[in-house]
């Protein structure tokens, strides 16, 4: 267990040594132990479920039962967001290593690291998706905190153990939402064992050949916001042109707009929703009349190529 003195503790809850010392005299919490020398040692879960608590009801009393009640709480969007308006990434990483001790790396995504950002993104002027206004500093802190926890869990994701390739398109612009949903769903893919790999919408299709030669995608999902329809359309030409008819075409978080013509999948909001439809759906193909199959994708591109 972590101990802090003094200063320290006053520090963390943003009050001076004197205001701490009153509240342990008058409430009996936090409780200190002493050292040898006599010197207080506040246990430092008992500081954070009281900095936690204050912050959410700026009374001390009542932040004082509150996190008597509860302790530091269990691994929250609420409690990750707290962190990053402190911009504390000690207590970020001790948030998700929490989560991470009751929930998998794709639950902790999707459960407490997305809504943490989106709840720090809802105080900004600007649309929760896209960034269409200035950010405030905590969400810059948010997002690029997420999203390097995110490569992290990447880079040590196991060895893809399925044939299928998977290319995300992404055309989000930088520090959207977006960008960082998508990272994350790479992720969730690569740990449901396919091959996957991630491009900017924005790259020249006539350049992006040696990916699709490489990758040979049996998926290609296109996301963000941030491209028109003819951007995704010369992106399905030259994935056809490249690999053929058997590449199919899913949209995730409404990179395309809602229309009755549009017959492209729809992959969903979530990630992990996503990565079972996916699977489901590539599952499905194998097992397809090749006739229906050809048809369903060329319906899929042609309603992506005429709407452009």
């Amino acid at each position: 267990m972590g101990f802090v003195r003094t200063n320290a503790a006053a520090a963390m809850l943003g009050v001076s040594p004197n205001t701490l010392r009153s509240w342990e005299r008058r409430f009996g919490y936090p409780e200190p132990r002493r050292t040898a020398g006599g010197h207080r040692q506040f246990e430092l879960t008992e500081i954070e479920a009281l900095r936690t608590a204050f912050e959410e009801t700026h009374n001390v009393s009542s932040a004082v039962s509150m996190a008597r009640e509860r302790g530091a709480g269990p691994a929250t969007p609420a409690r990750l967001r707290a962190a990053f308006g402190r911009f504390d990434e000690a207590e970020a990483d001790r948030v998700l290593e929490e989560s991470l001790a009751v929930r998998s790396v794709e639950r902790t995504i999707e459960e407490v690291l997305l809504p943490a950002v989106e709840q720090v993104a809802g105080g900004d002027d600007g649309d929760a998706g896209t960034a269409t206004g200035p950010r405030s500093p905590e969400f810059g802190f948010a997002w690029r905190w997420a999203g390097g926890w995110v490569a992290a869990s990447r880079r040590s994701a196991p060895a893809a153990v399925r044939d299928e390739g998977v290319l995300i398109f992404d055309a989000s612009g930088p520090d959207d939402l977006d960008a960082l949903h998508a990272q994350a769903l790479e992720l969730v893919l690569r740990r449901g064992g396919l091959r996957t790999l991630i491009l900017s919408a924005d790259l020249d299709p006539a350049r992006v050949g040696r990916a699709l030669h490489a990758l040979e995608p049996r998926a290609l999902i296109l996301t963000g916001r941030g491209a028109t329809l003819d951007v995704f359309g010369r992106i399905v030409f030259s994935a056809r042109r490249a690999c053929g008819e058997r590449v199919e075409i899913y949209d995730y978080r409404g990179a395309l707009p809602e229309t009755g013509a549009s017959t492209v999948p729809r992959l969903g909001g979530k990630p992990l929703a996503a990565k079972e439809r996916l699977i489901d759906a590539l599952e499905g193909r194998k097992q397809a009349d090749p006739r229906e199959r050809q048809q369903q994708r060329a319906a899929a591109a042609a309603a992506i190529v005429a709407a452009s």
